[in-house]
C-alpha cells in the first residue's frame, strides 16, 4: 500500500502542498549559514521549554515573555513579509544575508528586546506601574502590539490581525459604536496598559503555549520521528484494510490514531493522505470522495485525546480543571465524529460495490510490531501520567524523554544525534505560527476585558435568539419545546454560525479563544455549564477546516487526490456532519461529556445511543443507501427523523426508533427482492 501511494506524490510535492494550503508551514528558503543559525535558535527554544518544565524555576511572567521573544523573533526570520517569497529559491542581493532580508533580522532583534522589556522589570516595579504606566512602558507596549500584529500577518495571514485591529479601534472609539456595543472609549495609555500584561498579550493564550502546548507539539514531532505514526498507519491497515472499501476505513483509523499525537488538521491530512488517498482511488472511490474522507478524518485530530491541539490546554487554564477531565470529556464526542465518517464510507463502499485490500497489499502484524513496537511506549507513558493526575507539563517531559530513549535504542531505524537536532528544530518550528496567533488573540482578549464586550455581545445574542424563539413558538403547533428551549436552540445556532464564519480565515485555537470570550455572557445567561459551552465553541471552530468556501484541510486533500477542491470540501462537510450534530447533543444532555455536572450512566447510555442513531440516520440520508437505494422522499424522511435525536431522551429515542422502523422494513424487503 505504501509503495503504491508514494509513487504518486514525492516528498517535495507533499511539502509543497502543505505550504500551499497551510500558511503556518510557508517558511522562507534560506542558505546554509542562516539555516544553521535559525535551527540553533529553534533547538535552544526546545531545550529552554523542556528545561523550564523539567527542572528550572522561572517566574510566570518571565517564562511567558521569553516564549513570546522566541516566537516573535523567529517569525521575522522564518516568514517573509510577502507570502510568494516563502516558496521560491533564497533571494540574493545586498539587502539579504544568506537569503534573509537584513531588515527582517533587525526587526527580529527589536521584537525580542520589546517582548522582554516588561518581563525583565523587577516584579515590585512592574506591579507598581500597573495602572500608571510610564512613557517608556507605553512606547514599548505599542511596539509589542505592532510586532505582534505583523508576526500574525506573516505567519497565518491577514484575517486574524484585521479582526484584532477592529477590536483595537472598538476599544479606542467605543463611544461611536451602535446600541448595546457603545462604551466610553479607552485612551491610548489606558489601552496599552490593559493589553500589555497578563490580561492581554502575556495572558492565558500565550501562557498555555509556553507551559503546555509547546511540549506536546514537540512530543508529537519526536513520536512521529521514532516511528509511532507509521505504527498507527500499519495497525489501521491491518485492522480495517481487508473490509469493503478498506482504504477509506484505514484512512479513518489512521487519522484517528495520528490525530491523537498531531492535533493539526492540514499536517495530518498531508501525512496520512499521501498513503490513503491513492489507495482509496485504486479500489474505486471517486477522487473527490477519497480526498474528503481523508480531510474529514484528519480534522478529528484536534478533538481526539491525548493531544487535541492547543485548544485543550487553553481550556485547562480557562476552566481551571485537570487535563484528564478535558480529555475524558472529549473521548466520546471524538468517537461519534469517527463513527459518523465510518457509517458514510461504509455505505458508499456498499453502494459502489468496492473491494478491500488484498492479502498482498496488507502489512504483516509480526513485521510491523518487530520494527515499531517500542514507539508506543512514550504514548503509553504520557497517557498513564495524565490519567494518574500528573500535570500536563510533567507528563510531557517524561514522554519526551521516553521518545529520545526509544529513538536511540530501537534496533531498526535508530535515531542519531543529527536526527535529534532536526526533530528539536522541527518541533519548535511547528509552534511559531500558532504562538504568533496566540499573542494576537491576547490583544482581542485584552479588549474584551477592558470594554466588557462579552456581556454586551451576550445580551445581543440572547435578544436575537429570543426574537426568533417568540416567532417560532407562536407558529409551532406542538408543545415539545417552550420559549426558553427555543431561545437556547437559536442561541446555539447563532454561535455555531459565528464559529464557522470566523474559522474560515482564523486558526481553530484563535477562533475558540475569541468566541468563547465573546459568548461567555450568553452561555452564562442560558445556564449552560462552562465545560459544555467551551466544547461547543471548540467543535464548531474545528468544523471550519472542512466547511467551504475556505475548507483548507479539504483543499489540501484535493491537491493529493487531483479532484475539484470545492466539490471535495462539500463532500467533506457532508461526511463530517456528525461534528455539527454532536455539540447540540451534549448541550442538551451534558452526560455525553462524562465529567459534566449531573452525569449518570443511564443518561450517558441513552444519550450515546440516541446520538449514534441520529448520526447513522444522517449517514443513510446523505448516502441514499442502507441495504438498498432510498428514493428522495425516503432520504428527506430519514434526515428529519435524525433531528429528533438532537435532544436525547427516552421519549425521543423511542419515537425516533418507531419512525425509523418502516424504512428499515422497507429496506429489508428490497434487499430480499434484489
Amino acid at each position: 500500500m505504501a509503495e503504491n501511494s508514494r509513487a504518486e506524490l514525492t516528498e517535495a510535492q507533499l511539502l509543497e502542498l502543505e505550504r500551499k494550503y497551510d500558511s503556518e508551514s510557508a517558511f522562507r528558503p534560506m542558505g546554509k549559514k542562516m539555516g544553521f543559525i535559525v535551527a540553533s535558535i529553534l533547538v535552544a527554544m526546545s531545550v529552554y521549554h523542556f528545561s523550564v518544565a523539567g527542572f528550572l524555576l522561572v517566574r510566570e511572567l518571565l517564562q511567558f515573555g521569553i516564549h513570546l521573544a522566541f516566537v516573535l523573533g523567529l517569525t521575522f526570520l522564518l516568514f517573509s513579509w510577502r507570502k510568494d517569497l516563502s516558496v521560491t529559491a533564497p533571494p540574493k542581493g545586498w539587502m539579504y544575508f544568506d537569503g534573509v532580508n537584513i531588515l527582517d533580522i533587525v526587526l527580529a532583534t527589536l521584537a525580542v528586546a520589546a517582548a522582554l522589556y516588561l518581563p525583565l522589570l523587577p516584579p515590585a516595579e512592574a506591579a507598581a506601574r500597573a495602572g500608571n504606566p510610564s512613557l517608556t512602558d507605553t512606547f514599548m507596549g505599542s511596539v509589542v502590539l505592532l510586532f505582534t500584529l505583523e508576526a500574525a500577518r506573516r505567519s497565518i495571514g491577514y484575517t486574524l490581525p484585521l479582526i484584532a485591529g477592529i477590536f483595537v479601534l472598538y476599544a479606542l472609539f467605543g463611544q461611536s459604536a451602535p446600541g448595546l456595543l457603545r462604551h466610553g472609549g479607552v485612551p491610548w495609555t489606558g489601552f496599552i496598559d490593559g493589553i500589555y500584561g497578563t490580561q492581554g498579550i502575556y495572558g492565558i493564550a500565550i501562557g498555555a503555549m509556553a507551559k503546555y502546548v509547546f511540549l506536546f507539539i514537540l512530543f508529537g514531532v519526536l513520536a512521529s520521528r521514532i516511528g509511532l505514526g507509521q505504527l498507527f498507519i500499519d495497525l489501521a491497515t491491518i485492522a480495517a484494510g481487508r473490509y469493503s472499501g478498506g482504504p477509506a476505513k484505514v484512512a479513518i483509523c489512521a487519522s484517528a490514531f495520528m490525530g491523537s499525537i498531531s492535533g493539526s488538521s492540514i499536517a495530518n491530512t498531508v501525512t496520512t493522505g499521501a498513503l490513503t488517498i491513492p489507495a482509496m482511488k485504486k479500489v474505486g472511490y471517486p477522487p473527490h470522495f477519497a480526498g474528503a474522507t481523508e480531510a474529514t478524518s484528519s480534522t478529528g485530530g484536534q478533538i481526539t485525546p491525548p493531544v487535541m491541539g492547543a485548544a485543550a490546554f487553553i481550556m485547562v487554564d480557562f476552566l481551571g480543571i485537570p487535563l484528564r477531565d478535558v480529555l475524558a470529556a472529549a473521548l466520546f464526542p471524538a468517537f461519534l465524529h469517527y463513527f459518523g465518517i465510518f457509517v458514510m464510507v461504509h455505505l458508499e463502499a456498499k453502494k459502489l460495490g468496492l473491494r478491500g485490500l488484498s492479502a498482498e497489499e496488507m502489512p504483516k502484524l509480526a513485521a510491523v510490531l518487530r520494527v515499531n513496537w517500542l514507539a508506543a511506549a512514550p504514548l503509553i507513558i504520557l497517557v498513564y501520567m495524565i490519567l494518574s493526575g500528573r500535570t500536563p507539563d510533567y507528563a510531557a517531559v517524561y514522554a519526551i524523554i521516553a521518545c529520545v530513549v526509544v529513538g536511540f535504542i530501537k534496533p531498526q531505524e535508530r535515531m542519531t544525534l543529527h536526527g535529534l537536532w532536526d526533530a528539536l528544530a522541527a518541533g519548535a518550528r511547528s509552534t511559531i505560527a500558532i504562538g504568533s496567533a496566540a499573542a494576537c488573540v491576547g490583544i482581542i482578549v485584552g479588549v474584551i476585558t477592558l470594554t466588557g464586550t462579552g456581556f454586551r455581545v451576550g445580551a445581543i445574542v440572547i435578544q436575537t435568539a429570543n426574537d426568533f424563539a417568540a416567532v417560532v413558538s407562536s407558529l409551532w403547533p406542538f408543545s415539545f419545546f417552550d420559549l426558553q428551549q427555543w431561545a437556547l436552540f437559536f442561541s446555539l445556532v447563532l454561535v455555531a454560525l459565528a464559529c464557522i464564519v470566523m474559522g474560515a480565515g482564523v486558526p481553530t485555537t484563535a477562533t475558540y479563544i475569541i468566541l468563547v470570550s465573546v459568548t461567555a455572557g450568553a452561555f452564562q445567561i442560558l445556564n449552560v455549564e462552562p465545560l459544555v459551552a467551551h466544547f461547543f465553541v471548540f467543535y464548531y471552530g474545528v468544523l471550519a477546516d472542512i466547511t467551504p468556501p475556505v475548507a483548507l484541510a479539504a483543499y489540501a486533500a484535493a491537491g493529493i487526490a487531483g479532484s475539484n477542491p470545492f466539490k471535495t470540501g462539500n463532500t467533506a462537510f457532508r461526511l463530517g456532519i456528525a461534528k455539527a450534530l454532536v455539540p447540540f447533543v451534549f448541550v442538551y444532555s451534558p452526560a455525553l461529556l462524562l465529567v459534566a455536572d449531573g452525569f449518570t450512566w443511564w443518561a450517558f447510555t441513552y444519550t450515546l445511543a440516541g446520538a449514534m442513531l441520529g448520526i447513522a440516520s444522517l449517514g443513510i440520508a446523505f448516502s441514499g443507501y442502507l441495504f438498498a437505494p432510498l428514493n428522495q422522499i425516503e432520504r428527506w424522511y430519514v434526515a428529519a427523523v435524525a433531528l429528533l435525536f438532537i435532544a436525547p431522551g427516552v421519549i425521543t429515542l423511542s419515537i425516533g426508533l418507531g419512525l425509523l422502523l418502516p424504512i428499515l422494513l422497507l429496506q429489508l424487503r428490497r434487499m430480499k427482492r434484489a
